[in-house]
């Protein structure tokens, strides 16, 4: 049987081969791992649906996999022969069962009424240009013309998309109609949109078109999350009203607290940074100012407030930025928040995050002045409405009751999205934290 890479969830695309456990021959039972896929988010073992032996692995370690794709070829317990070539290009599975099996989860829809395009519009592009269409209702989109790096095709015929792709679609003001899927069966991916989206800009085209002379550069492949972060980001500053502001603090109290519970913490194998008081200020603040918790939905004219408070956690790794979620954490005591980031940095530093960590955000928090910078712009989670930027706790002068003495003060950023948000509850959020990390007490008093 030929076993096919599965979407995992997600709206995955494709996967990096990151390190196979199997050789060929070997005998494997179901549940064995087979490979380890580098996919947008995580690093995700993939075991093997069936018992048998390993007759193929198709790819090495950093090939990359699309969802749908060969994986692996495996001789299943009580089957005479393996698949021909011919059935193998083809596809072609050995029986139903296997197909069950090895098919990729989950359904690809049909581009329609929640297309890019509205459904009246797709019907008259449908009709358009036959002897039998509608009197009265003429395409709306005219073809695009044809071209050697991009055929057009009919917009009548189905386009087979999944819903995540059909969004960035009609994110990014592109017709799938006029795309060649390049994926399985025809189906238009990520890529597809992006070469798209690359092709249509000067800007790109201009930068692509420069000549390198061998030793002056040095070509490394992007990983699967790094066009994750790139892909996320550009989406972010393209659908969301950026506007940040930045803050001060003294928290002396704050730091004399967190320096009488170090210990205690450490000794239960438990790292008591800053952090948790901020997670549990923007708690706080989140409950006053429910805008903050909340996103916009435009195809439905509606507000989407969230009842649960789960704040994501940007943590830096070599591999890229990742952001874990504390779920429900104002039902969280202070240990049991720092808890959870002391679990998800050692997670995260060995690759282990899996896909349920990082998913159901409602609000962000980016800790860089861990690293350095005092303030930032950081870039929102969209299509959350805010995220707040710590920065470096500072020792300096300021001013106490009318006197000049040695003071601790931590920049705070605070990014939202202005189509949400106003200048006047984003300044009230940022004060309410700010209250709550100047009187570390006052967390305890809601």
């Amino acid at each position: 049987m030929i076993f096919r890479f599965p979407d995992i969830g997600e709206g995955l695309e494709e996967g990096t081969i990151h390190e196979i456990y199997v050789q060929e021959g070997q005998a494997v039972k179901a549940g064995d791992l087979l490979v380890s896929m580098e996919t947008d988010k995580v690093t995700a073992d993939i075991p093997s649906p069936r018992t048998g032996i390993v007759l193929k692995i198709f790819g090495k370690p950093g090939d990359v996999i699309h969802v749908g794709e060969p994986l692996a070829e495996i001789q299943v317990e009580g089957e005479d022969e393996a698949l021909t070539p011919v059935e193998m290009a083809s596809g072609h599975l050995m029986d139903d069962e296997e197909e069950e099996v090895a098919g990729v989860v989950g359904t690809l829809e049909s581009a329609g009424a929640e297309g890019v395009i509205a459904a009246s519009d797709e019907k008259a592009a449908a009709t358009a240009g036959r002897p039998w269409a509608t009197a009265g209702s003429p395409a709306r989109h005219a073809p695009l013309p044809a071209s050697p790096e991009r055929e057009y095709i009919p917009s009548g015929r189905k386009v087979f998309a999944t819903p995540h792709v059909r969004s960035i679609a009609r994110e990014m003001g592109i017709d799938i109609r006029k795309i060649n899927g390049t994926g399985p069966g025809g189906r238009i991916t990520r890529d597809d949109l992006e070469k798209v989206a690359v092709s249509s800009s000067p800007a790109e085209k201009t930068w692509m078109a420069q000549l390198w002379d061998a030793d002056d550069v040095t070509y490394e492949p992007l990983t699967q999350l790094r066009k994750t972060i790139a892909r996320n980001m550009l989406n972010s500053k393209h659908n969301a009203a950026h506007v940040t502001i930045v803050e001060e603090v003294e928290i002396s109290e704050l730091i004399a607290i967190r320096n009488n519970y170090k210990q205690k913490y450490a000794e239960r194998n438990t790292k008591l940074t800053y952090l948790p008081f901020i997670v549990k200020a923007t708690v706080l603040a989140l409950k006053h100012h429910r805008i903050m918790n909340a996103q916009m939905d435009m195809e439905n004219n509606r507000m989407i407030y969230k009842n649960q408070y789960n704040i994501g956690i940007a943590m830096d790794t070599p591999e890229g930025l990742v952001v874990p979620v504390i779920r429900n954490a104002d039902r969280l005591s202070l240990f049991e928040i720092a808890q959870q980031i002391t679990a998800f940095a050692d997670k995260a530093r060995d690759r282990k995050l899996t896909l349920d960590d990082m998913k159901g955000g409602t609000f962000t928090i980016s800790n860089f002045g861990s690293i350095a910078g005092i303030f930032g712009t950081p870039v929102i989670n969209y299509p959350q409405v805010g995220i707040l930027g710590v920065g470096r706790i500072m020792e300096q002068p300021v001013v106490k009751n009318h006197q000049v003495v040695a003071g601790n003060v931590l920049g705070l950023s605070l990014s939202v999205d202005h189509r949400v948000v106003d200048g006047g509850e984003t300044a009230r959020f940022m004060k309410q934290i700010i209250d709550h990390l100047a009187d570390p007490i006052s967390l305890l008093m809601e």
